[in-house]
């Protein structure tokens, strides 16, 4: 298509103005990056107002031609940051963070007429497709997450931005815990761009559990995934808009997905024996994994819920005894004991029959006996964390990168409980790490062997894996409580396959 510059008299939502666009067709757009699509400038007539400018990329969903008009359907921000003399764009980064993007339509009057109008939106449109923008998206939205708000919002907030921006949808809506990973391991993924959870954490984790049993799941990883925050973690939607100083909103999570950039990132396998699960979020076991499941009758207060148990946990504090095992990556190796022989604990798919022979076995990584360190409890929590952002709230790991091949833990052996209430506190911008009581470690593989409580040996914990609880020790099952994914007791080991799935992400 090439470049294109055209200037015009029009008036813009029936102000006279003179405009002006600039449409660019940048090599190597298809991948979602290499350029900014080019822009459009106009100044009402008399001068007396400032120049108005929408960058394609970042300020523009979509355009429509009706008759002499072309409605650019565009999703801004306030008037005061976009009415200046250079693009909206350098006000979407880290200096516009803190402002939310609104829905508006700017409707251009062709003075010259349909063809123009027609010539105009056409060049639109192509700059558009050049940055290699989703067009076609399957979308799955949990009714039951958080305030079980999910399908409201995919309504209300979600489909308007998507009908703009000439998105066409399928939408299902989720019946059942576990169906989101039975539906990713047979959707036909060659009829998508890309798939989105609306949902809290819990939708995401089923997905990419369900592409890795495909026997296809190599091809089927790439294929970009999104997230829109509509339950009660949140966790990986809020890293994400963090990473590129976005404000935490539904809108601009959609927005992220619409303009159809994408990070690179690390999926967790975890293993006891032939049993695996994989994890995107975190691992917890102790005070952390404690508040996240056993708050769960209290899921009606949304995440207030968190903060509600964490205090009734730290006024009754528990310890566990326990050890962790794990390769630090360069820079920890002082921390910790040096483990000379290490068990082997791999999946034993070689006795794995049927499909899974052809599904996602976990990373083919192998460490030497010397590079293991050891640390013993008592232990207060370990929480190992792949992403910055556990919840909304809460930067559990402020150091923690999306492809960086590590985990980020996070353990605590001993700390008074005042301490412990103010080090919760400063999980909101990440200052908790800086505790004398906390342990920072970023490491390649861990191996958790999790023991009873020291308060009383008849009763163990809960190891909770991306909100869901993998494994319960004695005296942790509620009434009617279904079998776990794994058992408590015998040692679970978490490995990292950097950059194995794809994520929308906002730029």
């Amino acid at each position: 298509m090439g470049d294109h510059r055209a200037t015009a008299k029009v008036r813009v939502n029936g102000a006279p103005a003179e405009a002006t666009l600039f449409c660019t067709d940048p090599p190597g757009a298809a991948n979602g990056g290499g350029g900014d699509g080019g822009e459009l400038r106009w100044r009402c007539a008399g001068g007396a107002a400032a120049e108005r400018v929408l960058s394609l990329d970042a300020d523009v969903l979509g355009v429509e031609a009706r008759g002499k008009e072309v409605v650019v359907k565009a999703f801004v921000l306030p008037a005061d940051a976009a009415a200046r003399s250079v693009s909206c764009a350098a006000g979407a980064g880290k200096g516009g963070g803190g402002r939310r993007r609104r829905r508006r339509d700017y409707v251009f009057e062709m003075a010259a007429g349909e063809d123009a109008a027609a010539a105009w939106c056409d060049r639109m449109r192509g700059s558009l497709d050049s940055l290699g923008r989703p067009k076609r998206l399957f979308i799955l939205v949990n009714p039951f997450g958080g305030k079980k708000c999910g399908k409201k919002i995919y309504e209300a907030e979600i489909k308007p931005l998507f009908e703009a921006a000439g998105v066409n949808v399928t939408m299902q809506e989720t019946r059942y815990q576990g169906h989101a990973r039975q539906v990713a391991s047979s959707l036909d993924l060659a009829r998508y761009d890309g798939i989105v959870c609306v949902s809290g954490d819990g939708v995401l984790v089923e997905v990419v559990n369900g592409i890795l049993q495909r026997m296809d799941w190599e091809e089927a990883m790439k294929i970009p995934i999104g997230v829109v925050p509509a339950g009660t973690g949140n966790g990986m939607a809020k890293s994400l808009l963090h990473s590129a100083s976005k404000t935490y909103s539904v809108p601009n999570a959609v927005f992220a997905i619409i303009r159809g950039y994408s990070q690179s990132l690390d999926v967790c396998t975890i293993v006891q024996g032939r049993k695996k699960f994989f994890s995107v979020l975190n691992m917890t076991w102790g005070l952390v994994a404690d508040i996240d499941i056993e708050s769960e009758k209290y899921r009606w207060m949304g995440s207030a819920r968190f903060d509600f148990y964490a205090l009734v946990r730290i006024m009754n504090l528990r310890k566990y005894y326990g050890s962790i095992q794990y390769v630090p990556a360069p820079g920890y190796e002082a921390y910790g004991d040096v483990v000379k022989q290490v068990e082997n604990c791999t999946v034993e798919c070689q006795e794995q029959i049927g499909k899974s022979l052809c599904s996602y076995q976990g990373p083919s990584v192998e460490f030497q006996g010397s590079e293991w360190r050891s640390l013993d409890g008592p232990f207060v929590s370990i929480w190992i964390n792949n992403v910055q952002w556990a919840a909304e709230s809460i930067m559990a790991a402020p150091g923690a990168k999306f492809s960086d091949g590590y985990m980020d833990a996070v353990i605590v052996r001993d700390c008074p409980k005042a301490d412990l209430l103010a080090l919760l506190m400063k999980m909101g911008d990440g200052s908790h790490v800086k505790s004398p009581y906390v342990t920072y470690l970023k490491v390649r593989c861990l191996r958790l062997s999790p023991g009873q409580l020291v308060e009383n040996p008849k009763r163990g914990g809960i190891i909770d894996v991306d909100g869901e609880a993998i494994a319960r020790g004695e005296g942790t099952y509620g009434k009617n409580q279904k079998q776990d994914v794994m058992g408590y007791g015998p040692s679970i080991q978490m490995t990292v396959h950097r950059a194995l799935a794809t994520m929308y992400c906002p730029k």
